[in-house]
């Protein structure tokens, strides 16, 4: 029999960088959205079904059916031990677009037969060996992609034999999945498995009341009670904008030579950016986003069917991609989630965030747009307020000569035009 797929390398054949393992029920430090993998440390032969537990829920689940009708605590288990895979260790694939650790922390505390806080995997708490089981995770925020892709990777590993322990017509799923992301439910025959939801309390009937004319509040002349007004608070904005570009940009500045100065990394330039420069990052994070991501994934796909991923070229040139493109889309995520927008400059002030300065050095015209670090392409002219250059025009007019020391020496720009 082949070795079982281990969670690590199911990770590794979609291009993630997987994290853990820690033990079933301790908190999880990973915040952020992804998928994770909860595993056993070693196959078993039969499924490890407790029916002490069974009959608790079945006890407490009154609506649960098997093919229609109620079963008994062995046909129940048995049921479920019908989906049992003898050669594999992953019993579980998941994925949340908030956060791994809540949502793991969620699963554990939710009862056998309980919908809240999250009955997802609740097969799970049928086994006896739970809390040996493992956990591995990995953050991304292609959760419903990549939760594919596992469980896809996942169904290929499966070998024959442990396919024929499967019921005829079932889908190849860990033990406690019963769905795909698609929507696509496992045909167990097990119904009503949770309880229902409470229903809600009907809202009370309004109250009127009657008052004889003259007897309004004001009628005799107090004074009518003062209501406070409640003024509702705007909710936070991921991008925020400053009305003082050009404060903005020397503090930014300042901020990066003191962190410069005392060693660590430079201060808040990289998070100026101009109305043009976060129009460009967030049009690139909507293109590797909702493009490239889904080429790639198909690429990996495609690549595994060739067979042999040791020797498989295409394989490897996809993960490598698809490796850059996630750092690419995490760096520009945080990028925007802390941006500060300037407004343009206005029109005949002096060269600020944004401008378009054109300058003239030794008989030589160039034109550069002063923007932040983040943005910073001085290919394309876009030159940085925190380069020498770049910090010297700001606050410049036209007319006026600025020389900047370089190591070849002091330049003298004479400012042709700003805009």
């Amino acid at each position: 029999m082949p070795d079982p797929i281990a969670a690590a390398t199911l990770f590794r054949d979609v291009g993630l960088l997987a994290d853990g393992p820690l033990p079933w029920g301790r908190p999880v430090p990973a915040r952020a959205p992804g998928v994770f993998i909860v595993e056993l440390p070693a196959p078993r032969s039969t499924a490890p079904i407790e029916l002490t537990r069974i009959g608790k829920w079945l006890e407490r689940v009154e609506d649960l059916r098997v093919d229609g009708a109620r079963p008994s605590s062995r046909a129940l288990a048995a049921r479920l031990a019908s989906f049992w895979l003898p050669g594999q260790v992953v019993l579980y694939i998941g994925a949340t677009s908030a956060s791994i650790g809540g949502r793991l922390a969620a699963m554990d505390k939710t009862g056998l037969g309980d919908r809240r806080p999250h009955s997802g995997g609740h097969w799970l708490k049928t086994l006896s060996t739970l809390p040996s089981t493992r956990v591995w995770w990995a953050a991304t925020t292609a959760v419903e992609e990549y939760e594919d892709a596992l469980l896809t990777a996942f169904a290929d590993a499966v070998s024959a034999a442990d396919r024929a322990h499967l019921p005829a017509g079932a889908d190849v799923l860990p033990f406690a999945n019963l769905r795909r992301p698609t929507g696509d439910r496992r045909p167990s025959g097990i119904s009503g498995s949770l309880l229902p939801e409470p229903a809600e309390a009907p809202a009370p009937p309004p109250r009127i009341v009657v008052v004889a004319d003259g007897d309004a509040e004001g009628a005799h002349g107090e004074p009518a009670e003062r209501k406070r007004r409640v003024v509702a608070q705007p909710a936070p904005q991921p991008i925020r904008r400053t009305p003082t570009p050009r404060a903005a940009a020397i503090a930014a500045v300042a901020a990066a030579r003191a962190g410069a100065a005392n060693g660590g990394p430079a201060g808040d330039v990289a998070t100026n950016l101009t109305p043009d420069g976060a129009a460009r990052l967030q049009a690139e994070l909507a293109e590797l986003t909702g493009i490239r991501r889904p080429e790639v994934i198909g690429r990996i796909r495609a690549a595994k069917e060739l067979g042999d991923l040791k020797e498989n070229a295409d394989y490897t040139s996809a993960r490598e991609e698809q490796s850059f493109l996630e750092g690419r889309v995490q760096a520009i995520e945080a990028l925007l989630r802390t941006a500060v927008v300037v407004d343009a400059p206005v029109a005949g002030a002096s060269a600020d965030l944004g401008s378009r300065v054109t300058v003239e050095v030794d008989g030589l015209t160039d034109t550069y747009t002063l923007v932040g670090s983040a943005e910073s392409d001085p290919g394309s002219g876009r030159l940085s307020v925190a380069s020498p250059v770049g910090r010297a025009l700001l606050g410049a007019r036209p007319g006026s000569e600025i020389a900047i020391k370089t190591p070849r020496g002091a330049v003298t720009y004479r400012v042709v035009a700003v805009e």
